[in-house]
């Protein structure tokens, strides 16, 4: 299981704009790929784990090695992971080519490896086979923006919303990408406030987290104002 995302903890001072934005891509950086508030995790399969193990001392696996004398994978080296880990999964959609779950998990497989172009092909088939699927629309969603592709990632996002005007994952990703893709600010807060208001049932965890990211924002977009208006004194 891929862990749900954790929005790090936001200083008791107030934030700047520019820390506002590291903050929200620490959060896309984490929790992009996944599930974040509706459903909870994303269930990837158990060999995904290979890939970590794979930079870990004890593994088989020679890698470059990095100033701190670690081992670290290229992206090369990921790939060739991501290419074996879903090859058994491959051969079972030569048999059964519409199976929209196994095309997820494979695309799950190269979006960890952080291949994200790969990942949105597959990923791609599978919302063409359910294109109702929440799950599956969130996660091209994700791969889209990972691979630089803003407008996309926005575009299924919102083709999401209209199946399903209420899911959470799709709500707070949105509200991610239009902040860090765009730097809309407004359009973010305005995303996460259709999220707290159409999930009364979240936990106060989930919603603390989102509130302080709205506060920050609405904050940031408070003190630009605030600047631009000296400017033009």
């Amino acid at each position: 299981m891929v862990e749900e995302l954790t929005a790090p903890p936001v200083p008791s001072r107030l934030l700047s704009a520019a820390q506002v934005y590291v903050m929200a891509a620490m959060c896309l950086a984490a929790g992009l790929a996944v599930g974040y508030l509706g459903r909870g995790p994303q269930t990837i399969p158990s060999s995904t784990q290979t890939a970590t193990k794979a930079a870990s001392p004890s593994s088989p696996h020679s890698f470059p090695m990095n100033a701190q004398n670690a081992k670290v994978p290229t992206l090369e080296d990921m790939k060739r992971m991501a290419d074996k880990q879903s090859a058994p999964l491959l051969e079972k959609l030569k048999s059964d080519p519409n199976n929209g779950e196994l095309l997820a998990q494979v695309g799950a497989f190269y979006h960890a490896s952080h291949q994200f172009k790969e990942a949105v092909a597959y990923y791609e088939r599978a919302v063409q086979i359910e294109p109702r699927s929440m799950a599956f629309r969130t996660r091209l969603a994700s791969s889209l923006y990972r691979s630089g592709d803003v407008d996309g990632a926005i575009a299924q996002l919102n083709k999401a919303l209209r199946y399903d005007p209420k899911d959470a994952n799709a709500l707070f990703n949105l509200g991610m990408i239009r902040l860090q893709g765009k730097q809309d600010g407004n359009g973010a807060v305005a995303a996460w406030q259709q999220l707290l208001k159409s999930n009364p049932q979240l936990g106060a965890d989930r919603k603390a987290e989102v509130q302080k990211l709205m506060a920050n924002v609405l904050t940031s977009l408070g003190n630009q104002h605030q600047t631009e208006g000296a400017l033009k004194q």
